[in-house]
């Protein structure tokens, strides 16, 4: 059986310390925002689990339909020896991937989440004994570096999760990614795309409730963590669709004036009724904004695939010749 490594390139106290950056920043700032990857602790992710099995929730099942049928169409443009993915979680979807590069030496899962990467690593590699795994626990937006493993690579970064990132932010990153691959390498992106107002609020907005509970329960982190004193009932959530920007915004609404306490930073946040404090931004994208960003970053458009609908896309781009 092939060995699981697990590296850690992130301090031990690091999320702590960026969690209180971002509540201290976002909580002061005008408007308030926090960033989303606060809503996923064990709550959290169990409700976005959740989530991906609605039916008003089409981003999860459009991606999967895309790596059902086109995994094998990827493996046979990359020739990848080595598959990276960034913030891989469970690495259920990967799958796909994992059965189609038949010459495939060795699986580079890069997460925060170390328990996340534990369990589907040593999953990974009791499965495929043949397949070396060598998991990170780091932010990959922060900065990476990859373990020296063969080539051609292939970095994946599904879910759409590009779209949470800020049209700079998603400019660093894409130029950090392109960063790390050399000739021959290759980057599979997905995105979800622009369509119909109605399905992309629903989406985030479905009728049974859970997202609004996903949404509020990074109060709860909060108050777990930092010892603040929210009270998740006294907001309400908010999904809209920002036209100009192109992107879906989750906001928390106060329903009354109130004042919330962060005791561990000593601070007290005044909200007005009606304030509303942003939690996500998840950008939808056209193939010609895509191609654009791609290009921008040294990276060109090679595949482009999307699922039967046209909801979601998956791209393919190579790193751009000297």
């Amino acid at each position: 059986m092939s060995p699981f490594h697990l590296t850690r390139t992130l301090p031990e106290d690091a999320t702590d310390a960026a969690l209180r950056a971002d509540v201290l920043t976002g909580l002061t700032g005008t408007p308030k925002t926090l960033p989303p990857k606060w809503f996923y602790d064990a709550r959290g992710s169990e409700l976005f689990e959740r989530i991906t099995a609605l039916p008003e929730y089409y981003p999860t099942r459009a991606e999967r339909e895309i790596l059902a049928g086109r995994s094998g169409e990827i493996a046979a443009a990359t020739g990848a020896r080595t598959l990276v993915e960034l913030g891989s979680g469970s690495s259920e979807k990967t799958r796909y991937l994992l059965d189609a590069l038949t010459g495939l030496r060795c699986y580079v899962p890069v997460d925060v989440s170390e328990s996340a990467l534990t369990q589907a690593g040593r999953a990974l590699v009791a499965q495929r004994p043949a397949l070396d795994v060598h998991a990170l626990i780091a932010d990959f937006t922060a900065g990476l570096t990859l373990p020296a493993t063969a080539g051609p690579r292939l970095v994946a970064f599904l879910g759409g999760t590009i779209g949470n990132l800020l049209p700079a932010e998603r400019a660093a990153f894409l130029s950090s990614v392109r960063s790390l691959l050399s000739p021959g390498d290759a980057l599979l992106l997905g995105t979800d795309l622009v369509k119909d107002e109605r399905v992309l609020v629903r989406a985030y907005d479905d009728a049974a409730g859970v997202t609004a509970a996903f949404n509020k329960n990074v109060l709860s982190v909060i108050n777990r963590e930092l010892g603040a004193d929210f009270d998740p009932a006294a907001f309400d959530h908010v999904a809209l669709w920002n036209a100009g920007r192109e992107w879906i915004e989750m906001r928390l609404r106060s329903r009354t004036a109130q004042t919330v306490k962060v005791q561990e930073l000593d601070l007290a946040v005044d909200f007005e009724a009606g304030e509303e404090l942003r939690t996500e931004v998840s950008a939808k994208f056209r193939k010609d904004g895509v191609r654009s960003e791609l290009s921008t970053a040294g990276l060109d458009l090679a595949r482009w695939w999307t699922d039967r609908e046209g909801r979601f896309a998956l791209s393919l781009s190579m790193v751009r010749p000297a």
